[in-house]
């Protein structure tokens, strides 16, 4: 009981932080419409590749709790995702998008944009994947459905990204010139950050129910009527 409650509490509690220092970046720093990435190229690295290292870690957390609970298997496309969205994080920090004004560093920037792409489209994936098999769960259908409402929020707040580059392949305009790229980046960011700290807020009720009643991920996948049905004569 103490570890999945360990990881949902400090997996939550690292995105609540990391919430708290882009904003506090944000509101001393700006402007907003320079993208967030932009903070990595300054005097306040640090603050940012901690707050995205504790986004990406704090994921994992989640995703450890769920995985210990039964709600999820390692193996599952829900978590593969939210992996590769924390992996996606993890090469935002350690590759920098390009500096212009202090000279070109291409290939650093190139997995920079790969890094952000790759987690971007992850998230909203992982998430929906994580609710479906729940969404008709006697206990955790509300959660399923929050969480899934949250996945679908994301794919909406990615949709003008989506649409800038399709301008961008269609004219000579630069798709980050489409839209101002750092409202943005930042309208998705809350959506997808919001998104985990909703998975996170299900995983930390799991943590405190008795294993029973979370139901085998198994069962809810490929029988979830037998899954429910048990969850309920036990209870």
């Amino acid at each position: 009981m103490l570890i999945p409650r360990l990881a949902a509490a400090g997996g939550s509690l690292a995105v609540v932080a990391t919430v708290a220092m882009v904003g506090l970046l944000d509101l001393n720093v700006g402007p907003l419409r320079r993208t967030i990435s932009e903070y990595a190229l300054g005097e306040h690295r640090l603050v940012f590749d901690v707050a995205v290292l504790l986004l990406a870690f704090g994921s994992l957390a989640i995703l450890t709790a769920l995985v210990h609970r039964g709600l999820a298997r390692w193996r599952s496309p829900g978590s593969v995702a939210l992996v590769l969205w924390s992996v996606g994080l993890l090469l935002v920090v350690a590759f920098p998008k390009t500096n212009w004004a202090m000279g070109t560093n291409e290939m650093s920037g190139s997995i920079h944009r790969f890094g952000s792409m790759l987690a971007f489209v992850s998230l909203p994936i992982a998430v929906i994947a994580l609710a479906r098999p729940w969404l008709r769960h006697a206990v955790w259908g509300r959660h399923a459905r929050w969480t899934m409402a949250s996945g679908l929020l994301s794919v909406v707040a990615f949709m003008p990204i989506l649409y800038a580059i399709a301008v961008g392949m269609t004219s000579g305009v630069r798709w980050w010139r489409v839209f101002p790229l750092g409202y943005t980046e930042r309208i998705l960011l809350v959506a997808e950050v919001g998104a985990v700290l909703v998975v996170g807020l299900w995983a930390i009720a799991a943590s405190r129910v008795a294993p029973w009643r979370v139901g085998e991920t198994s069962r809810i996948t490929s029988a979830p009527s037998t899954t429910s049905s048990t969850t309920t004569a036990k209870s």
